[in-house]
C-alpha cells in the first residue's frame, strides 16, 4: 500500500484520502500531518468531482499521536504548533472544497480523528464505530475543528457532553445526534461509501458546489441576505451547460450527462 501514512488515488472521478497507519490507529503524527496536508492539496487541484475520506485498518483515526506528544513533551507547545500549522489550513481547504466530501468511518474515531471524519459533507459509519474526545483527559483542548463540527451536528449541549466527559459515544447515539448520516454493517460500509462517491461525482458540480456553499453559509447570514446568495447561485447555475443538459434529460426520460467545471 505504499509507505506514505496518507495515501492519495483517483478512481472514477472520485479522489481517495485514505489514513494508511493501520498498526498505529492511524494517528496523526508529524508524518502524517505532511502527508494528509500533501493529498488535501492534491484534491483541491484534481479533476474530480468528489472525494471521500477513508482509513485502512480497525480504527478510523485515534486522534493525536500520544507517543510522540510524550516524546516532544519538552516542547510540547511548539510541537503542537508545527502540527496545527499543517493541519489547520489542510482542513479547513478540504471542508471548502467546492464538491462534495463524504467520509467512511469503519471504526472508532478519537481526538482530532473526529474532525478528519466530521469536515465532511456526508458521513457514513459502520455499526462498530464509537467517537470519543479525549482531549481533557490529557489536559488539552480540542483541535482542527472538532468542537465547531460537533456542535454543528450535534448542539452545544451534547458537544460539551462528547468533550468533558470523554465517554464513548456508540454508532446508534452518533445516528441519533446526527454525528453521522448513515450507519451500515462492517462489510458493506466500503462499497456503499464508495457508490455514494461515485454518483456524487457523476453529477452536477456546480450544482452541488453551490448547494454544498449555501448550506454551509446559512448560519451566518439574514434571510434577505441568504436569498441574495441563493438568487446569485442560482443564475450561475442556469448559464452552465449542465443546467441545459439535467433539463434535456428530464424532458427525455433519460439518465443525464453532466460534463461542467465547478462554478462556484
Amino acid at each position: 500500500m505504499g509507505d506514505k501514512t496518507v495515501l492519495w488515488r483517483v478512481e472514477n472521478g472520485v479522489g481517495h484520502i485514505v489514513l494508511n497507519r493501520p498498526d498505529a490507529a492511524n494517528a496523526l503524527n508529524n508524518a502524517t500531518a505532511h502527508d494528509l496536508a500533501d493529498a488535501v492539496a492534491q484534491a483541491a487541484r484534481a479533476d474530480i468531482g468528489a472525494v471521500l475520506i477513508s482509513a485502512r485498518g480497525r480504527q478510523f483515526c485515534a486522534g493525536g499521536d500520544i507517543r510522540e506528544f510524550v516524546e516532544r513533551r519538552g516542547e510540547l507547545d511548539r510541537f503542537v504548533q508545527t502540527l496545527l500549522d499543517l493541519l489547520h489550513p489542510a482542513l479547513h481547504t478540504l471542508a471548502t472544497l467546492p464538491l462534495p466530501v463524504i467520509s467512511a468511518l469503519q471504526g472508532p474515531a478519537g481526538g482530532a480523528g473526529i474532525a478528519v471524519a466530521l469536515c465532511a459533507d456526508i458521513v457514513l459509519a459502520s455499526n462498530a464505530i464509537k467517537l470519543r474526545g479525549g482531549y481533557s483527559a490529557i489536559g488539552l483542548s480540542p483541535d482542527l475543528g472538532v468542537s465547531y463540527y460537533v456542535t454543528r451536528r450535534a448542539g452545544a449541549a451534547r458537544a460539551k457532553y462528547l468533550l468533558m466527559t470523554n465517554r464513548a459515544i456508540d454508532a446508534e447515539t452518533c445516528l441519533r445526534w446526527g454525528l453521522v448520516d448513515e450507519l451500515h454493517p462492517s462489510d458493506a460500509l466500503a462499497d456503499a461509501a464508495c457508490a455514494l462517491a461515485v454518483e456524487l461525482a457523476r453529477g452536477a458540480t456546480g450544482s452541488l458546489g453551490g448547494i454544498k456553499r449555501l448550506c454551509d453559509g446559512a448560519a451566518m447570514h439574514d434571510l434577505r441576505t441568504h436569498l441574495d446568495l441563493e438568487r446569485a447561485a442560482l443564475l450561475r447555475c442556469a448559464a452552465s451547460a449542465d443546467a441545459r443538459e439535467g433539463i434535456a434529460a428530464f424532458v427525455e426520460k433519460r439518465i443525464p450527462r453532466f460534463t461542467g467545471s465547478r462554478v462556484f
